[in-house]
This record gives structure tokens, sequence and C-alpha cells, in this order.
């Protein structure tokens, strides 16, 4: 699943780097290496333990989406379909639909400077990639906006043409709205030929790392032309901004002018190889094979660090993290707990050898939903008779889901069939989790739905239906599907880019854990009696709508498929 704040995560694995325990304290008797076995046409744990043991081997190195590492990964996805007799979907007759992702990065020519003395690039002056092209501030005017986002700040029409220095409200307890918002920022000076914050000293090292580094995007048009182009945005110290004004920031007014800036901030594409896997079972009858279901999750994660973690000790920490949130789901962690848990994980590292790890191997995220998707393909390539689904089945493995839903959002802007034939689209994403330690109403019946109601009430019924009709039916938890929750699961995963073109939609999860990007999401934590059941369930679902003599009605309205999404 995409991560909801991407430096909440950095923030988080920095500070778990300081304790250890040992592999007694795991609490699992699975082994960290399994050796694969001949899967078969029934959906079995044995058989997800072999696909995921496999796909989230450290030898994939993360699968991140534009990597060399996420190809290894779709190739095998591809190889199973094509076993198992599926049809291709993907582009040019194949199983793959090549999805247009770039990597960007700042030129090695940047410079800044101001009255010939140049800024040292990442130490005086960070500059942040916008995702377009920049526009020229050579020999532009500095001029002192004020402090964001007091009243006294000047106004765009101020601001248009100029390099402008924002101050910035510093400090541990600044409230949300005074803080600095880039996106607010740029969409008020839009027409200035640059805008510097003064907040270079409290961006934490790790953040200043994750901006150096190549951004991936998707690249689904052209880069847009100069006449739409945006400012060059940068952070610069107290320091810069003296140099940058001529004066002191606390003695400046606002409004004021500055020095004339020179220099020039662009950003570099590079072609980020990236796919997603496509492949069709034909429906049985001949009326409704043109319309299908969909079945997806996605095949890429989060790749690796340059420098290894203690692979027990973050799992210790975060284990006791999560049973004071799982104890007092309503209060934060404290400071002091936090030590305290420190000092306990400390004590057991002396007891026992570190185990280094640096891949982020994914294994319920989304391995698990990946593993799944192709089980249940086995067995419906393998269904006869009767049992073969009335509609057509696509199965799609999406790329780039970590990165912000890109390949979702490509598939559906380009879908490989019609887009209006997908009757309905069925996501899993974390599947094999949910036990009582992981959150609260957790065990092996825990299951967690949302969106399934969001467009079609039919399809939210019929998934209840099937679900009574089990042995051992799930308990449905919604509590995340519920409008405006701060978790936005519903805009967080694959399925909403099919939701957005009012395709109904079910998302399937088991939930968060300790071990969300983490580099301890490993395949010998998952559940696989449970990633089975979950597997079997959505596969009965499936059929069910497969088979229904009529699409599933959609009687709820329709999101704006290029607006914004809305939990």
């Amino acid at each position: 699943m995409q991560a909801a704040g991407r430096f909440v995560v950095l923030a988080a694995c920095v500070a778990l780097t300081a304790g250890a325990q040992a592999r007694a304290q795991t609490g699992t008797a699975l082994p960290m290496k399994h050796a694969p076995a001949r899967t078969q046409t029934a959906i079995t744990p044995a058989d997800l333990m072999t696909r995921l043991y496999l796909y989230s081997d450290d030898s994939m190195m993360g699968r991140l989406a534009g990597s060399e590492y996420n190809l290894k990964a779709t190739a095998y996805i591809a190889s199973e379909v094509k076993r198992m007799g599926l049809q291709p979907a993907g582009d040019s007759g194949g199983y793959f639909q090549n999805v247009p992702l770039v990597k960007r990065q700042l030129d090695p020519s940047a410079s800044f400077s101001v009255d010939g003395t140049a800024f040292r690039t990442w130490d005086e002056f960070v500059p942040r990639d916008p995702g377009r092209a920049t526009r020229p501030f050579d020999g532009a005017q500095v001029t002192y906006g004020g402090v964001w986002p007091d009243s006294t700040i000047i106004s765009a029409d101020q601001a248009a043409g100029k390099f402008i220095v924002l101050g910035a409200h510093n400090g541990p307890n600044v409230p949300p709205p005074q803080q600095v918002n880039r996106a607010a920022i740029l969409g008020r000076y839009r027409a200035a030929a640059g805008i510097a914050v003064v907040a270079l000293e409290t961006l934490p090292p790790q953040a200043i790392t994750f901006f150096r580094q190549a951004q991936t995007i998707l690249r689904d048009a052209p880069e847009p032309t100069d006449t739409i182009s945006l400012p060059v945005y940068v952070y610069v110290s107290a320091a810069g901004a003296r140099a940058l004004l001529g004066v002191p920031l606390d003695s400046v007014k606002v409004g004021a002018a500055g020095k004339t800036v020179h220099g020039a901030v662009s950003f570099v594409e590079i072609p980020a190889p990236a796919r997603n896997v496509v492949a069709i079972l034909p429906g049985s009858d001949a009326k409704l094979k043109g319309e299908y279901v969909a079945i997806g999750a996605h095949n890429d994660h989060v790749g690796f660090d340059q420098t290894p973690v203690d692979h027990d000790s973050i799992r210790a920490f975060n284990d006791a993290v999560r049973k004071l949130k799982l104890a007092s789901p309503n209060h934060r962690v404290t400071p002091n707990q936090v030590q305290q848990i420190r000092v306990n994980v400390d004590s057991l590292h002396r007891l026992h050898p570190a185990r280094r790890d640096s891949i982020y191997n994914g294994a319920d995220d989304d391995g698990s939903g990946t593993t799944s998707v192709l089980e249940i393909a086995e067995a419906f390539a393998g269904a006869r008779g009767s049992a073969k689904p009335k509609r057509s089945i696509i199965f799609v493995w999406h790329t780039g889901e970590e990165l912000g839903l890109f390949g979702s959002r490509y598939f559906t802007d380009h879908p490989t069939v019609t887009r209006d034939s997908i009757v309905a689209q069925l996501n899993m994403d974390m599947v094999g989790r949910g036990r009582a330690d992981d959150e609260n109403g957790g065990g092996p019946g825990y299951l967690e739905l949302v969106g399934t109601r969001r467009l079609s009430t039919e399809l939210g019924d019929l998934i209840e239906t099937v679900n009574k009709a089990r042995k051992q039916p799930f308990t449905f938890d919604y509590q995340f599907d519920a409008t405006g929750h701060p978790e936005q699961y519903y805009c967080r995963s694959d399925h909403y880019m099919y939701a957005r073109y009012g395709i109904p939609i079910a998302f399937f999860t088991t939930g968060n854990h300790r071990d969300y990007h983490q580099v301890t999401d490993e395949p010998e934590y998952i559940d696989y009696d449970k990633l089975a059941h979950v597997s079997q369930f959505v596969y009965d679902v499936a059929t069910a709508v497969a088979n229904l003599d009529h699409r599933v009605v959609v009687d709820k309205p329709k999101p704006d498929p290029h607006g914004n999404c809305v939990q």
C-alpha cells in the first residue's frame, strides 16, 4: 500500500535503528528460506508459501518500480501466467503493458549565486523538483516576501518575475495552518521567477537525502511547455537569506528589494523501464465473455537502502510500539515510552548477535496480493465445465503503486480492453496478516473491506452474501472505509484508479502492522492459512460477479476521473 506520508516512514526508520532483539522474540516458527515446490490448481497455503518466498526473496531487491529488479519480478509473473495458459493482454500481443516512468534528478550543471559567490548545492541551498520544467531566474531581483503564511506576505502580483525569499515559522509546536506548504506557496506565487524558503536549518538530514535522490514519476504526456512552467523552489539558511537580501532577515521589511540572483536550476529525465502484467481468462458464455471482472494487486515495493540496519532491532522496537497503540488506540506513544522501549531492546541486543538487513522485501506489501492473484488465476485456469466463469476475468499486476498508483493510473487511462467492459475491480493489497497482535479484533477471520458500496450497493451486498455462505465466514471491518477517515485507505491503493472512472471496486486487506514499509516485512511472518482463505474468498466473489445475469448496478455518484480522491 502506498505510504500516506513518505517522511513519516523515513523518520521512523532512522529512529528504529537504536535497538536490537533476538529472533526468539519474533514469535514465528517459519523458516527464513523455503524450498519451492510445484503448485497445483487448488488454492492452498503450500502454493502461496512457495510463491511468496520466491517473490519476496532478497534476490528481488525490493522490486522498486523503474528498477531492473521490478522487471525481474514481473518476468516471474508473466512466466507463471503463460504456463497457466492465460491469454496475453498487454502491448503488442504480450503480457506486458509498458508504463512510461522517468527518473528526474538535478542537472549536474545547476548553479545558484549572488554577488559572485556561489551557494554549495545540498549544503547552502536545497532545490525541490516540481515535476515539470522550471522557469529561468538568472538576473532576477530578490524580494523579501514576508513570513509564510502571515497576512502581511506580498501579493502574487508583487512577486511576479521576482525571486522571493519567504521566512518560515519554526519549532516543534507550529500548528499545521502555519507550517510551510510547498503546494500552497507555488499556487500563490506561480508567476515568480523563483522562491527561497528560509528553512534549511530545520530540514532533517534524511529529507535532504531524499531530495537528492532521483524521483520517479509517470510521464504520460509530453513535458509541459514553458508557458505553464513553475518557479524554482529552494530551501536556504538564515545566512543564505542574508546573502540574498543584503541584510539580516529580522531587520528587512516585507516587499524590500535585495540583491540580483544568478544561476540555473533544472532537472533532467532518464527513462525508467516499468510494466504492468496483464492476462485474461476468457469467459464461458458467448454473450457475456466480452465483459470483464478485474482482479489486481501491485507488483512493486520500495527497494533497498545503502546502509543495513539490524532486522531484529527494528522488529522488537515496532512490536513494542504496536502493542502500546493497540492497548490505547486514541493515545500517542510518548517520548518516555519510546525511550523505555529502546532501553529494553538494547538489553536484548547485548545477548544476541545482530541480523543485518537493507532490503524491503514487501512480503505482505504487496507480495501477498501479487501471489494471491497468481493463485486465483491458476484456480480459474484449471476450472472445468460449470466452474468456469461466464464473464472473462482480467488479471492486472500493477507497477508503481508505491510511487503514486502509477501503473493502475496508466492502465485505466490506457486500458487494453474497453474500459466500459470492466464490470468490477477486486483489489488485493496486504492480505497476509491481520492477527490479533496486528489489529484490534484481529484473528483468523479478520478482514478489512474498503469501497465495496461506494459506487454499487449491489456489489457490497453480494460480497456479504458470498461471505455468509462460507463454512467459516470472515468478520468484516469497515472502519477504514468511513468518509473522511484519516488513514485514507480508499485513496491509497490501485482500486481508486478504477473507481474514478465509475467502475465498482472492492478493496480487500488484512490491514496495517508493525512491519509495514520496514525491512522486516518478510515471508516468514505471513499467515499462509489465512492468505489461502482470503484468496479463496476473492475467487468466490469474482465468480459470483462474473456469473450474474446483469452487470453490477452502479447506483452511487461517480467521481471526477481527473479530480482529487475524496476519502
